[in-house]
């Protein structure tokens, strides 16, 4: 691992992850006061995943990747959000414990999908599915 002032520290196995210190590095860098807040020097964690995590911060900086995202993420929010509204009782829960409240939301998550697929004009004809358009 590399700090802000461009020291490195190795990587050695804690736990689950991996951990850099910098410790005694800590003492006489001139960033200390923005990098850490630690008496011991600053270490850094890097969890079981972290390999996968920089390839997906990498692959996000991609412009096509980004296009993708911002092209459905608004109406995946939008679809969630109405699923949260009163009106379909998504923030409460109409019955107790994880198995049972899992098995109402999918049912509410269905009902809306049979409802939309209603809007769209889908119905089953001459052997295949088709919306009203087409």
């Amino acid at each position: 691992m590399t700090c802000p002032a461009g020291r490195t520290a190795p990587l050695r196995p804690a736990g689950d992850g991996r951990i850099a210190s910098f410790g005694a590095a800590c003492a006489s860098c001139p960033l200390v006061s923005r990098c850490t807040t630690a008496k011991e020097g600053r270490s850094i964690y890097a969890g079981p995943y972290e390999q996968r995590l920089a390839r997906a911060r990498a692959r996000q900086r991609d412009p096509d990747w980004k296009a993708g995202y911002t092209a459905t993420r608004p109406k995946v929010e939008r679809k969630i959000g109405h699923l949260m509204r009163r009106r379909h009782g998504g923030r409460r829960a109409r019955v107790r414990g994880r198995l049972k409240v899992a098995a109402d939301f999918a049912l509410l998550a269905a009902a809306v999908n049979l409802a939309r697929l209603g809007v769209l004009g889908v119905a089953y004809r001459n052997g295949a599915w088709a919306a009203d358009g087409g």
